[in-house]
C-alpha cells in the first residue's frame, strides 16, 4: 500500500512539473533578429539618402516608353525561349533516357556542348553565323541543292537572341526533366508496361504528372535565370530592358538611376515569378499534404482504348 501511495503522489508531482512548464524564452534569437532588422534598417535608410542613387530619375525613367518597349522585348525572349527550350528539353530528356545508343548519345553530345561554353560566347557566335557560313543550304547528303538562304538575313539579332537562348536552355531543361523522370517510382513505369500503353502515352497521363513535383521548382529557378539571362543579348545590339537602359545613359551620363530602373524591373519580374512557382509547388504536391481523400488517390493507369 505504502508503494502504491508513492506512485500516485510521484505521479501527481510530475503532472503538476508537466502543468508548470513553459518554453524558456529564447533571447539569443530574438537579440539576433532585432540586430539583423537594425542592420537592415540602416542600409535601406542610407540607399534611401544617397544623392547618388538618383532616385527622381529613376522615377522619371521608370515607365519611360523606350523602358517599357526594353521590358516587353525581355519578357518576349524569355517566354519564346523558354517555350522552345523546355520543348526541346523533353524530347532531350526522353532520347537520353531511351535504350537506343544512337539517340543517347547525340543527346548526351548536345547537353555536353550547350551547357559546357558560355551562353555569352553562344550569342555572339549565333550572331556571326555569316562569317562562317554567308549561306544556308538545304541540300540532300552529296546530292543536289533545294534552297539556299542569306545567313544575313536570317540571322538578324532576334533570331540569334533566340537561338542562342533556346539551345542553351534546352540543355540544362534537358537535366532538369531527365532528373524528375528518373523520380517516378519503377513500378508506376512497369505498370504502364503491363497495361500495355504506348511510351508516349505512359509518359503523358501517368509519368510526367508525377514527376512535375521534382521538375517544377529547378524549372522556376531557370525560368528566373532566364530572365536575367537575357540581359546578355545587349552585346549584340538586341533592345532589352538592359540594352534600353544603356541607350539612356549614354545620352544623359545618369549610369547608376539608369542602372537603378533596371534593377528594379528585373526584381519586380523575378518576385512575380517566385510567387507564380509557389502556387504551382503547392498545385503539384498537394497529394502529400494529406488534406483529403482525393489528395491521397493513387494513380489510376488506364486500359488503352
Amino acid at each position: 500500500m505504502a508503494g502504491a501511495s508513492m506512485e500516485t503522489d510521484l505521479a501527481k508531482a510530475s503532472l503538476r512539473d508537466v502543468a508548470n512548464a513553459h518554453q524558456p524564452a529564447e533571447w539569443g534569437r530574438w537579440l539576433l533578429w532585432a540586430f539583423m532588422l537594425a542592420v537592415a534598417a540602416e542600409f535601406a535608410w542610407i540607399v534611401a539618402r544617397n544623392p547618388n542613387f538618383g532616385w527622381p530619375i529613376v522615377g522619371q525613367w521608370f515607365t519611360e516608353a523606350s523602358i517599357m518597349r526594353g521590358l516587353g522585348v525581355t519578357l518576349g525572349l524569355t517566354v519564346v525561349a523558354m517555350a522552345l527550350g523546355t520543348a526541346l528539353g523533353l524530347a532531350l530528356a526522353v532520347a537520353r533516357m531511351s535504350q537506343d545508343r544512337l539517340f543517347g548519345t547525340l543527346s548526351g553530345l548536345f547537353i555536353w556542348f550547350f551547357r559546357g561554353t558560355p551562353l555569352l560566347v553562344q550569342l555572339i557566335f549565333w550572331y556571326n553565323l555569316s562569317t562562317l557560313f554567308p549561306e544556308i543550304v538545304l541540300k540532300v547528303p552529296f546530292g543536289p541543292v533545294l534552297a539556299t538562304w542569306n545567313t544575313n538575313d536570317l540571322i538578324t539579332p532576334m533570331t540569334a537572341a533566340i537561338a542562342g537562348l533556346s539551345l542553351n536552355e534546352a540543355a540544362y531543361m534537358a537535366e532538369v526533366i531527365r532528373g524528375g523522370l528518373l523520380s517516378v517510382d519503377k513500378g508506376q513505369v512497369e505498370a504502364t508496361d503491363a497495361f500495355g500503353m504506348t511510351r508516349a502515352r505512359a509518359l503523358r497521363r501517368v509519368i510526367i504528372p508525377q514527376a512535375m513535383r521534382s521538375i517544377v521548382p529547378p524549372t522556376g529557378n531557370q525560368l528566373i535565370s532566364m530572365i536575367k539571362a537575357t540581359s546578355l543579348v545587349s552585346v549584340i545590339a538586341m533592345a532589352d530592358l538592359l540594352y534600353s537602359a544603356q541607350n539612356i545613359y549614354n545620352r544623359t551620363f545618369e549610369v547608376i538611376p539608369m542602372l537603378m530602373v533596371a534593377v528594379i524591373w528585373y526584381l519586380i519580374i523575378t518576385t512575380v515569378l517566385n510567387v507564380v512557382q509557389g502556387f504551382i509547388e503547392r498545385y503539384y504536391a498537394r497529394g502529400e499534404r494529406g488534406t483529403g481523400n482525393a489528395d491521397h488517390a493513387p494513380v489510376r493507369v488506364e486500359e488503352p482504348a
